[in-house]
């Protein structure tokens, strides 16, 4: 019996626009060119896709719990316009010198996913934009995969290849919509080499 499939992803710098000075209001949250057509045709091919992010504005006083529920209200109703949508969002409202264990590149949040959904996360990719989110994809067991949107924008080839030294077995995509394109494909030749009318999704080459 196959499990659901599903998709973690990050938020800032990989479905909308990341800010130094945080995103504190919905007006502020701007989705990054192609981000949301991409969750939308994740969802067409059957993918559950849920974020996992670190919002430590909340614990910084930079903005309150009612001001983060319109942000993702506003996400919501620009992906439904795509026909999309984001099943949950698990976050971390710590700041960094709160020591919790939900706060990434610790892999608190995606445990909590794995443990909602009931999944086995070596199965569930874990798409970001910078070392801490695939450092706490990996620690999770999941499948990792690196946008060169958000932090990833700035840096030439070799920072990336950096990057993935550290985690290795990360594969490397232009942005999110390269993601989805490359995991689709690979989901339509696993079912072509198998017969399979459905597959799971874990690493490709």
């Amino acid at each position: 019996m196959n499990q659901m499939k599903l998709v973690i992803l990050d938020r800032d710098g990989t479905v909308n626009e990341d800010r130094d000075d945080f995103v504190k209001s919905p007006e502020e949250w701007v989705p990054l060119p192609g981000a949301l057509e991409a969750i939308a045709r994740l969802n067409h091919a059957g993918w559950h896709t849920v974020l996992a992010t670190n919002q430590s504005g909340l614990g910084r006083g930079l903005f309150d719990m009612a001001s983060l529920n319109a942000m993702h209200a506003r996400m919501n109703q620009m992906l439904a316009k795509q026909g999309g949508r984001i099943d949950a969002v698990f976050f971390c409202p710590h700041a960094p010198e709160d020591q919790c264990e939900c706060r990434k590149p610790l892999p608190g949040l995606m445990l909590q996913i794995g443990e909602r959904y009931g999944v086995d996360l070596k199965s569930v990719p874990m798409v970001g934009d910078s070392l801490r989110d695939i450092q706490a994809g990996a620690a999770a067991g999941c499948p990792t995969h690196l946008v060169r949107s958000g932090k990833c924008a700035p840096l030439d080839d070799g920072q990336v290849a950096d990057i993935v030294r550290k985690v290795p077995g990360t594969q490397v995509h232009d942005d999110l919509g390269a993601f989805v394109d490359a995991l689709i494909q690979h989901e339509r030749q696993l079912r072509g080499l198998s017969g399979e009318t459905d597959s799971g999704f874990g690493r490709f080459d």
